[in-house]
C-alpha cells in the first residue's frame, strides 16, 4: 500500500457509517467509468440474472447479519489457518 493510500484510509476510517459508504459508492461510480464496455455489458447481465433467480424463487436471499457473520467466520478460519 502507498502512503497516499495508507493516508487517504487513516481518514476515511474517521468518517461515519454513512460518510464511508457514501465515498465507497464514488469510488465505485469512478471505477465503473473506467470499465471496457464489454466487462460492463457482462456484469448487466449477471445482475439481470440474479434478479431474476431471485424473483422466479429459484434462489433465496440471506438476511444481511446471517451473511456477513457467515463470511466472518470464514475469514477467521482462514486466519486461524495461517
Amino acid at each position: 500500500m502507498t502512503q497516499a493510500v495508507a493516508h487517504i484510509l487513516e481518514k476515511a476510517e474517521q468518517l461515519s457509517a454513512p460518510e464511508r459508504a457514501e465515498l465507497a459508492d464514488r469510488l465505485v461510480e469512478r471505477l465503473a467509468h473506467n470499465m471496457p464496455p464489454a466487462l460492463a455489458e457482462a456484469q448487466i447481465s449477471e445482475v439481470r440474472r440474479r434478479i431474476a433467480d431471485v424473483e422466479s424463487g429459484k434462489i433465496a436471499l440471506v438476511p444481511g447479519a446471517e451473511a456477513l457473520a457467515h463470511v466472518r467466520r470464514i475469514v477467521a478460519a482462514a486466519r486461524a489457518a495461517n
